[in-house]
């Protein structure tokens, strides 16, 4: 993509000289960068952006787990391996409130301060099994964050329960939803959205669900996935757009998207990687990495970025913290649907926070554990203190109890 053209090359400095000054690029601008400048350029840039939001050496990580209720969907997304049919009485299925309490209790046990609950689009779970759901995980467990259901998913469930959005998450907060998860976003640019997720959420519909989430002061992430044989410039629409809507809901509330999170699109086992141009999608390393600091570059007004090794691998995902992540992501500790595709996850979904410091640490900064809004709990500043190497111990010890996680390793 880079050239050494000079006339080109003066561009790029130009406009990356307005980057280093803190000032916000156009469209074109960012496109022009995607398209022509040097990576490593890149990544000092995104590195002088992310400093500009996010100051100083420290990266947080969060102690969370991903649970999912249901797989039964009717979408039938082309990227996704995860689903069953409804009726599909082998793969299909909806998780009792015994086994989501055992997770939930398990992932406290390893020191998780969230989870991530999100499912299908399932047609034989009406409104109400929703809030039933959230109130009981509410008062049974009231000290974990519940950050569930995607904006397609919100959607959906308003469409069973005959209820506006507004209505639909204003009654999931009044019984314990503290955020929503920025799941379903793919590229959110309708002439992609055709052709790889048809039947599912729509563009305007997923800033729709979104912004009534700001309204009603959820916590919320934006999330993308590249490598759908998208054009740059399709990816350069969601980020305006993205970026566009995040001007407009920190203006109209005062709140909007608190992080941003990209991987390539895994296909193992999908329709797209059984299809005849299954060696197109998905995207290299170096892809992700360039993807990565274009949008913390044009991103100006979205505090956080965060790395995502359980698609690209710990290597990447510390190469992405020297192009502007300022945020490691999760421990994961459970992980069903990009791994059902073939990410790194199927073999291994836990990171333990030992290995999320030393990650860290050997990319050069301080690690942190954070929640969902990204409020700092403890620092771990110094290299195996007395009261890191407890903490560590102690969910480390939770996590060989349970021999889904036992004897777990580093995830290159």
């Amino acid at each position: 993509m880079a050239t050494n053209e000079p006339a080109v090359q003066a561009q790029v400095d130009q406009i990356l000289a307005k980057v280093h000054e803190g000032n916000r690029i156009s469209y074109d601008e960012g496109l022009y960068l995607y398209q022509h400048a040097e990576l490593l350029d890149l990544a000092d840039a995104a590195n002088a952006r992310r400093q500009q939001l996010v100051p100083g050496d420290t990266v947080t990580y969060l102690i969370d787990r991903n649970i999912n209720y249901t797989n039964v969907c009717v979408t039938d997304c082309q990227f996704c391996n995860f689903y069953a049919l409804p009726g599909d009485k082998e793969k299909g299925y909806v998780n009792s409130k015994l086994i989501l309490g055992n997770k939930i209790k398990e992932a406290l046990e390893l020191g998780a301060t969230r989870i991530l609950m999100q499912g299908g689009h399932n047609p034989d779970l009406p409104f109400e099994y929703y809030t039933d759901l959230v109130s009981w995980i509410h008062k049974t467990f009231p000290t974990i964050e519940i950050n569930a259901f995607s904006p397609s998913e919100i959607q959906y469930m308003s469409e069973i329960g005959g209820k506006s959005w507004h209505e639909t998450l204003t009654e999931l907060k009044a019984v314990g939803l503290m955020g929503l998860p920025g799941g379903g976003g793919e590229i959110l640019d309708d002439e992609i959205r055709k052709r790889v997720t048809p039947k599912k959420i729509m563009t305007d519909d997923w800033f729709g669900v979104m912004k009534v989430a700001h309204e009603l002061g959820l916590i919320t992430t934006a999330t993308m996935v590249i490598g759908f044989r998208e054009k740059l410039e399709n990816r350069m629409n969601h980020l305006q757009r993205l970026r566009d809507e995040q001007d407009d809901s920190l203006k109209r509330f005062g709140t909007g998207f608190n992080a941003f999170i990209s991987w390539t699109v895994q296909i193992e086992g999908t329709p797209l990687g059984r299809s005849r141009f299954a060696s197109e999608y998905g995207g290299t390393s170096t892809e992700y990495l360039r993807h990565t600091a274009i949008a913390r570059i044009f991103l100006d007004n979205l505090p956080h970025i965060s790395a995502s090794w359980p698609t690209q691998g710990a290597k990447v995902g510390q190469m992405s913290l020297h192009f502007g992540a300022d945020d490691f992501g999760s421990t994961m500790i459970e992980e069903n649907v990009v791994s059902s595709a073939g990410a790194i996850t199927k073999a291994s979904p836990l990171m333990l926070p030992s290995e999320m410091h030393r990650q860290i640490r050997e990319a050069g900064f301080i690690p942190a554990q954070r929640n969902t809004n990204y409020d700092v709990l403890k620092v771990f500043d110094a290299v195996d203190s007395e009261a890191e190497l407890k903490s560590i111990q102690e969910i480390e010890q939770a996590a060989s109890k349970q021999g889904n996680w036992a004897g777990v390793t580093l995830i290159e």
